[in-house]
């Protein structure tokens, strides 16, 4: 089964730089926020959710005033906290930094959800979106591409075992997709996020994953990792020597993550409208996107309507990819 964006993806993004100037309303100039605002993020300290939150925490500081306070709570694929905040008061001060699986992974897992994201959950804009890569141990696997690599794995007698932040989460379903593909016995082992992962990976003890790029660039960089292929459409800006899935033989494999900012579906609008041109403005400056860039992933910003759009018209494939990997989480 083919992994690529959906066809009208590009279309929903196309508009997101000038809808986000749409975002700005006469009406939120109140005075949200007046206290501490949380933003709760659903996965652990260190992995690339967690980094790029904290990145946008500190100029929404300095444009909208007040202290935003981090408050990791990880579990079940990031349910945890996207239920904390879908429970918390309608008020602005609790913001949930939610990725796709919320949006359209997540609820072909789980056979019981404690809350529905269209029903409970009002998205505020686009955050960012990043490609997972496919990565190695230098150290301890010897191919140099991904052709090379697949050869040396279907030569395994035991197979590989490929790592992920958890079960259901886009590396999953890409390390899953590519073993199916490349008929290549791997076993999927699911860590508490990247930060558990690469240490199993250096001790040559997880041959493989497909993870966010933001989690594994330092180590490309460093050379402990050897970045075989991205998957976006198109080679990574600060990584111009690392081809794309299908530039090293694996067409149509094109996973991209994405995240938004989201509130308690009664949040006042005004309040939305206020935090959405703020995260327009910071998607905007260019020392933002460049740092962004550099940590592996992109900034975006966007119309509430556009998240609520991407997020159905996504569904489709994840499900899909989610029925090919056999995951299910009860």
């Amino acid at each position: 089964m083919p992994a690529q964006r959906s066809p009208n993806r590009r279309a929903v993004l196309g508009g997101i730089g000038a809808a986000a100037l749409l975002a700005r309303s006469s009406t939120a100039q109140g005075t949200w926020p007046d206290r501490t605002v949380r933003i709760i993020v659903p996965y652990p300290a260190g992995g690339s959710t967690d980094v790029l939150t904290r990145i946008l925490a500190e100029r929404l500081k300095d444009r909208l005033g007040q202290t935003w306070v981090i408050d990791n709570r990880p579990g079940a694929g990031g349910n945890v906290g996207i239920d904390a905040v879908a429970k918390s008061e309608p008020d602005g001060y609790t913001i949930g930094s939610a990725t796709v699986g919320h949006f359209a992974i997540n609820q072909y897992l789980y056979s019981r959800m404690s809350y529905e994201a269209d029903r409970d959950l009002a998205p505020v804009s686009m955050t960012w979106e990043l490609p997972n890569v496919a990565v190695v141990p230098r150290a301890q696997v010897p191919a140099r591409t991904l052709a090379e690599f697949v050869a040396w794995a279907k030569a395994r007698p035991d197979g590989i075992f490929y790592g992920s932040p958890g079960v259901g989460t886009t590396p999953h379903l890409s390390g899953a997709l590519f073993c199916v593909r490349n008929g290549i016995r791997g076993t999927h082992v699911p860590f508490r996020g990247a930060a558990a992962t690469i240490p199993a990976m250096l001790k040559g003890d997880v041959q493989l994953a497909i993870d966010n790029l933001a989690s594994y660039t330092s180590l490309i960089e460093a050379g402990d990792m050897r970045a075989l292929a991205v998957t976006s459409p198109e080679r990574w800006p600060t990584l111009p020597d690392i081809p794309t899935m299908a530039e090293a033989g694996m067409p149509d494999f094109v996973v991209n993550s994405w995240a938004a900012f989201v509130v308690p579906k009664a949040t006042p609008r005004p309040v939305v409208d206020r935090l959405a041109a703020a995260l327009g403005e910071v998607s905007a400056d260019p020392s933002i996107r460049s740092r962004f860039e550099k940590a592996g992933a992109r900034s975006l910003a966007s119309t509430p309507e556009a998240v609520a759009e991407l997020g159905r018209t996504e569904r489709p494939m994840w499900q899909e990819m989610v029925r090919v990997s056999g995951a299910r989480l009860d």
